[in-house]
């Protein structure tokens, strides 16, 4: 597919979770792709929590597995411990999230990109785009060579002007231990994208000799923990993890330190993470909580770090173990690395279309925390997106768009690009108005097909998924025919279940495995409800195939406000449907919207 006046067909700036994705989709695609990256030994780093998964996350995961992506295949072959969260909440919002053996992950996904065919990988640094007539054409390194390509694809992470902050001291870094991206940033901005800037943050490393697991509340995984990925056979837990609490003394060295926290005393302008504070923003917000979890996991097999989840901080060094030591089991802890906050570049997402390319320049597409994202899985998602979009791109194809009904993944790229962030975006269930439809255990059933149609979606994988697809129907067709549709009928009682069935079927049900007759039950139990929502998608489907044809941007629409035409000028949405997403376009609007389009 190569351009004889390209270098490469894509380019892929980053190499962390976004950019694995978007890489190893361009390439499989059989694009001939490359993907810059500042240091080769931390492909798949794990900058923060050692874990993969977790509330909507898991949806996440299973998401691009079923496009074919890597990420589930990863976490499978590199997990310490594997668990279902939600268990005892609706299907709709149990997730699935595994610990990770970051050393394990880290080298799994380097060995991934390095055997990929049509995938060049490349250790430098981008310092500016090449635009030529409205369009990306490559990209200038550090060194002042040049690439070529038909796609661009950013995925910074947190490395844009990337800011460490540790008490009052502040340092240049992308990460701890990584080169910051100084340089990039103004690019973006001399070729007319609106920046922001955001702040999150790490817990810091501790020592395992020293703590005290006795003292502590074990976590132990499930061992019928069903995979993240199709390709995988089974999981293996290795490891447990331990549950403590803050206390009384943990917040008041906290509250006494914070004349020397950059959060409190204005030193970081960024906006941080609502979902997920760190411990100090936690103890000042929340002051009638008299304690707070934290896990301890373990980081690798072969390390004897361990990562406090529930800890994140920029206070100083001496004050991080100060409260440490306050904690039960910490008692005697040392820490090796402290805990930081980090302040980067975002690109205002409200510049993207669907595809993740940028409104105002062809062929370059954002994914990641560059577009105000937080999180590995949701980095992750938008990567695959964006690899698969720059590849059919190139290929003169429509790009994949996934719709709010049919994947976490629509809903993220759908938010980001309607509604925009001003703190970085975290997915929950919450999110999704269909939730029902996005279970974690039909998202193979949502989204194989358009993996398979891309060409990311292996025959391994696929065949799978078709052994499951027809597993799942010829249940239903039986359990329809046998006794007039009597078991069709107890299952929808809250207290007959897929394991009643299974009994109640004997030898008929020898065939279907446990994990089939699971979805079974759901599909059932919930099936009027799933009825409503498919109605509900049905009705909406409508002002998602209006198509607004926008004229001059300086053109006014009789009937609307200076202040609509301003937001839908700077948003430009292709349908009315993304523009009943943009905040403050009012119904009446929209209803403006709906008779000027709908005639012309």
């Amino acid at each position: 597919m190569k351009n004889k006046n390209y270098n490469f067909d894509v380019i892929v700036i980053g190499a962390g979770h976004a950019g694995i994705e978007a890489s190893l989709a361009a390439s499989r695609m059989g694009l001939n792709t490359a993907v810059v990256t500042i240091n080769l030994d931390n492909i798949g780093q794990m900058s923060c929590n050692p874990a993969i998964g977790g509330l909507a996350k898991g949806h996440l995961v299973r998401e691009i597995d079923a496009l074919g992506g890597e990420m589930g295949r990863a976490i499978d072959k590199t997990g310490l411990q594997f668990r279902t969260l939600n268990t005892k909440k609706g299907p709709a919002v149990r997730s699935s999230r595994a610990q990770a053996d970051m050393f394990a992950y880290k080298t799994y996904m380097k060995t991934a990109l390095e055997s990929q065919e049509n995938l060049t990988i490349v250790q430098s640094m981008a310092d500016a785009l090449i635009v030529e007539n409205g369009a990306a054409k490559g990209v200038v390194l550090w060194t002042g060579e040049r690439l070529y390509a038909g796609a661009i694809i950013l995925t910074t992470g947190t490395f844009l002007r990337g800011l460490v902050h540790i008490g009052l001291f502040n340092y240049n870094a992308g990460r701890a231990g990584d080169f910051a991206s100084n340089r990039l940033s103004l690019s973006l901005l001399q070729n007319g994208l609106e920046l922001g800037r955001l702040k999150t943050g790490t817990t810091p490393r501790l020592d395992g000799r020293t703590i005290d697991f006795s003292l502590l509340e074990e976590q132990k995984g499930e061992d019928d923990f069903i995979p993240f990925s199709l390709a995988s056979k089974k999981i293996e837990n290795r490891i447990s993890c331990f549950i403590t609490y803050t206390n009384h003394s943990t917040h008041k060295i906290i509250m006494g330190g914070l004349d020397k926290s950059p959060l409190y005393c204005g030193v970081i302008k960024g906006v941080g993470p609502r979902y997920c504070p760190s411990i100090e923003d936690k103890v000042v917000r929340f002051k009638e909580k008299e304690r707070h979890q934290v896990f301890l996991e373990r980081e690798s097999l072969d390390s004897i770090e361990y990562y406090p989840n529930g800890l994140s901080t920029s206070l100083p060094l001496e004050t991080q173990l100060d409260f440490l030591r306050t904690i039960k089991g910490l008692e005697r802890v040392k820490i090796m690395r402290p805990g930081y906050a980090i302040e980067y570049d975002y690109v205002l997402p409200t510049q993207l279309k669907h595809s993740l390319e940028t409104r105002g320049i062809k062929s370059l597409y954002l994914a990641g925390q560059i577009n105000g994202t937080s999180g590995y899985e949701e980095a992750a998602a938008q990567g695959i997106i964006a690899g698969i979009n720059a590849a059919l791109g190139i290929k003169r194809r429509n790009p994949l768009i996934l719709g709010r009904d049919e994947a976490y993944t629509g809903v993220l790229i759908d938010d980001l690009i309607t509604l925009g962030t001003t703190e970085p975006y975290r997915m929950f269930t919450s999110r999704a108005e269909y939730r029902l439809l996005l279970r974690e255990d039909n998202a193979d059933f949502r989204l194989c097909e358009y993996g398979r149609s891309a060409g990311l979606l292996d025959d391994e994988r696929y065949g799978v998924f078709k052994e499951r697809l027809s597993s799942f129907e010829n249940i239903l067709e039986l359990i329809e025919k046998l006794e007039g549709g009597k078991y069709r009928s107890l299952l929808k009682r809250p207290d007959f279940t897929a394991a009643d069935l299974k009994t109640a079927l004997g030898a008929h049900a020898a065939k279907f495995t446990a994990d089939t007759l699971n979805r079974v039950e759901l599909y059932v139990k919930y099936e009027g409800y799933i009825k409503r929502q498919k109605e509900g998608v049905l009705r909406l489907k409508k002002f998602e195939n209006i198509k607004i044809n926008w004229g001059s941007e300086t053109e006014a629409i009789p009937g609307l406000s200076l202040e609509v035409m301003e937001k839908l000028n700077r948003i430009r949405p292709e349908t009315i449907y993304e523009a009943s997403r943009i905040s403050g376009i009012t119904p009446a609007a929209i209803n403006i919207l709906l008779m000027k389009f709908i005639r012309t």
